[in-house]
């Protein structure tokens, strides 16, 4: 594959994509390309092709729905650990750029510009998902494995089991 961005969900399954966290049950965790919102993630499907929830079959969707569930809760964890202004996590799931399923978990801080702290994410500047300076980089290595970590402790304890 030329460039792993050009199928993030190929990529991730192939081992080709350097932003995987951990594989889960129905989705693989990664942490966003930008990182604005320390601590952005999101949960791909595992499923090339499938573009929007309703593709999977209501099992799959209630499964992946857990992971996403399950990664949101370890970006909690994790970034109220790394810094004390944290306030919550949003979870989207909208796939009107990307065509694969996917969903953003956005850590949200009260730090952020008092215009923007109340407010979807989207309305950021656009530069801030290409100026270089929010981009994914070594400077986020602890906070990358704290999140992998957290994941993984996740995925192995009880309350994150799901069956269907």
């Amino acid at each position: 594959m030329s460039d792993w961005r050009s199928d993030r969900v190929r990529s991730a399954l192939s081992g080709e994509n350097p932003t995987v966290l951990a594989h889960l049950n129905s989705s693989i965790a990664v942490i966003g390309d930008v990182q604005w919102l320390p601590g952005y993630s999101l949960a791909l499907t595992k499923v090339p092709g499938v573009d929007r929830l309703t593709d999977l079959p209501r099992e799959e969707r209630v499964r992946y729905l857990a992971d996403v569930d399950l990664l949101a809760t370890a970006v909690e964890s994790v970034c109220s650990r790394h810094d004390e202004t944290f306030r919550r996590v949003n979870v989207e799931i909208l796939g009107n750029a990307d065509a694969y399923l996917h969903a953003h978990v956005w850590p949200r801080y009260d730090w952020e510009p008092p215009a923007l702290v109340r407010k979807p994410v989207w309305l950021y500047p656009p530069d801030r998902w290409t100026d270089e300076r929010y981009r994914l980089g070594p400077a986020h290595d602890p906070l990358r494995a704290d999140l992998a970590a957290e994941v993984r402790r996740l995925r192995s304890s009880a309350e994150f089991r799901v069956a269907v």
